[in-house]
């Protein structure tokens, strides 16, 4: 899951509903496990499998729609705080979620796992929505550190907002801990500065 993301170009995996809930992303059944491998295959379990394991009519079962980026709808990831539905996210390859927008706690989740979660307005979802319509293949550039999305066939482009210290973590593949390891030096020299004044 620790790879670094800058610019990502790919084609998408559309499933546009609005309200799609961490149930819905990975049922409560399978939140025993504590390895965040494996998660993947029950990625939205119940709408990808009947209950005997037959593929359902659903979008990821379909090859015609492949991508390292997933597009939902409104408020994505909402019900329960699990970082279980993220885990899963990450391990069945999605570097970028595209939503109209995310639950607070979700998006940290996303973030936490090195999965981007990018919020567009109405406008450019719909239009890259058209796009996926016209060209299953239709390819979406990620720009991190421009902080930029753009519909490749089109050229539109929309800029999108993400916090400073999440944003280096990202693109420096680093974790919380990753970010104090690096910064230890700093951290250190502060501690005897502060130490050495407090005396």
């Amino acid at each position: 899951m620790k790879q670094p993301l800058t610019i990502l170009q790919s084609s998408c995996v559309p499933l546009p509903l609005d309200n799609i809930d961490t149930d819905q992303i990975i049922p409560a059944r399978f939140l025993k496990a504590t390895d965040r491998k494996g998660f993947g295959d029950n990625l939205f379990r119940d709408w990808r499998y009947a209950p005997d394991g037959t593929p359902r009519d659903f979008v990821m079962n379909d090859p015609t729609y492949t991508g390292s980026i997933l597009v939902a709808g409104e408020n994505f990831g909402c019900g329960s705080s699990r970082e279980h539905a993220a885990w899963a996210i990450a391990d069945a390859g999605f570097r970028v979620v595209i939503a109209r927008s995310f639950a607070d706690i979700h998006r940290q989740n996303e973030l936490n796992n090195f999965v981007l979660p990018l919020q567009v307005d109405k406008d450019f979802h719909t239009a890259l929505l058209e796009a996926i319509s016209r060209d299953p293949r239709a390819t979406v550039t990620v720009d991190l550190p421009a902080q930029t999305v753009t519909i490749d066939a089109t050229g539109q482009t929309a800029h999108f907002d993400i916090n400073g210290y999440k944003k280096y973590c990202l693109t420096h593949a680093l974790d919380d801990i990753d970010f104090l390891l690096e910064n230890k030096d700093k951290i250190e020299n502060y501690e005897t500065q502060h130490c050495s004044t407090r005396r």
